[in-house]
């Protein structure tokens, strides 16, 4: 098998598992972990896939920009967004982060509901301006155009002074060992700001991010309470998530 075919097969195999270790590669390939290893580099080095401690995981594949994500999985999102709703209650401070999934749980708020939201995100303010009881706090700073969100110092400085009773992050990638990781840098310091300035922390991911990690680091897995998704969860992923004090639903 020639190099290109090799790393073909490599890369296909990655994206299909989500991950995938080293030994497992070199038995499929039947070449030496050795070789695995440089194909893993070179291919992490092109962007392809991602190279993690003993072997490879899938990028993320949500788009960077909110326009490109605001219309996919909406369904999806639907089924988080409900679930998410059973985490909040009256008189709570609640963080929304700028995600898509963020945004479709402020849009499902009941209208009998008062807590104060608090955002970086210029969709979710707009969301929550018309809402009868929930006061809004949006955080300035300099505006991330990929986003529609605010980012930087004095954000990040805003966040520190709230002390939120919930807070919903959207994920881009989550993994056990990688934890959580982001495409853009001034989200991961925003994400974890939140995730250190909130008493819960409740993970909106749809289940085609699980496994898969990005070039931004936020927390570990163990920094957050829950994680809800769309979908059943393999049962050995769903224990390996228990072990680590993380509930999923």
């Amino acid at each position: 098998m020639i190099k290109a075919e090799r790393q073909q097969r490599l890369t296909a195999h990655v994206k299909d598992k989500q991950t995938a270790q080293l030994a497992e590669l070199s038995r499929l390939l039947n070449v030496s972990e050795d070789t695995v290893r440089r194909d893993i580099k070179e291919l992490a080095d092109l962007g392809i896939i991602k190279a993690v401690r003993g072997g490879a995981i899938a990028h993320s594949p949500v788009p960077p920009h909110f326009r490109d994500r605001e219309h996919l999985q909406v369904a999806q999102k639907e089924i988080i967004a409900q679930k998410a709703l059973h985490f909040i209650e009256n008189g709570q401070v609640v963080f929304f982060d700028g995600g898509t999934s963020s945004l479709a749980v402020a849009a499902a708020l009941p209208p009998d509901k008062q807590i104060v939201a608090v955002t970086n995100s210029f969709p979710i303010a707009t969301i929550l301006e018309d809402h009868p009881l929930a006061e809004v706090l949006f955080f300035g700073g300099r505006l991330n155009k990929k986003s529609f969100t605010t980012v930087g110092i004095e954000t990040i400085e805003a966040i520190r002074n709230v002390r939120a009773d919930v807070s919903f992050l959207g994920i881009c990638s989550i993994d056990l060992a990688a934890g959580i990781t982001t495409v853009d840098y001034d989200d991961a310091l925003i994400k974890r700001s939140i995730v250190m300035n909130s008493k819960n922390i409740i993970a909106l991911s749809t289940i085609n991010k699980l496994e898969t990690a990005e070039s931004f680091y936020v927390c570990p897995v163990d920094a957050i309470d829950v994680i809800l998704t769309d979908a059943e969860v393999d049962a050995e992923l769903y224990q390996a998530f228990q072990e680590r004090g993380v509930a999923i639903q």
